[in-house]
């Protein structure tokens, strides 16, 4: 099936209609919305009804000037507690900070304790306990190598064996 092309006076008549189609529900969205801003402000706001003579009008001004005072008053005194409790907050975090500098945490040492001094101290002076944590431990016997000439000239391979108060022996036996 071939499309056909739309003709240029089809197209431009295609696109006249959905312009029209357009301005048109612009239009009505325009009246609707003036319509519900209408209804909102009668439903809200009452009209505003004003005395006919002078006298009845400077009643008013009277009664909106005293009403606005005691506004301005109420106003004037939140402003000056919140000024107050804002100088109160920023005392107490200079104190904070104050407090923060003047404490600094000691620096903490390696104290070496046996077992039985670190249950006296947890457990306190009346429990007695004692713990012998080396009881339970085997002997290991160290394995006597013996050891061939060339070995002894390389002092790398040796080095652990010459370790301690026992290799110094052994070094002083070997060249003597």
């Amino acid at each position: 099936m071939s499309e056909k092309k739309l003709t240029s006076s089809r197209r431009y008549h295609l696109k006249s209609l959905l312009l029209s189609i357009a301005a048109g529900l612009l239009e009505a969205e325009a009246k609707q919305l003036v319509e519900e801003k209408d209804g909102y402000m009668s439903e809200h706001c009452p009209a505003l009804s004003l005395p006919g003579s002078v006298q009845e009008l400077q009643e008013l001004c009277k009664k909106l000037s005293q009403t606005i005072d005691k506004v301005d008053e109420e106003r004037y005194d939140m402003e000056a507690k919140v000024a107050k409790t804002d100088k109160e907050i920023e005392d107490l975090k200079i104190k904070v900070v104050d407090l923060k500098g003047k404490f600094k945490k000691p620096v903490l040492r390696k104290v070496r304790m046996s077992a039985d001094q670190m249950l006296q101290a947890l457990l306190g002076s009346k429990h007695k306990v004692s713990l012998d944590l080396r009881a339970n431990l085997k002997q290991v016997k160290k394995e006597v190598k013996e050891e061939s000439a060339e070995q002894v000239g390389d002092w790398r391979k040796n080095i652990e064996d010459k370790a301690g108060m026992d290799g110094r022996k052994k070094m002083f036996e070997s060249e003597a």
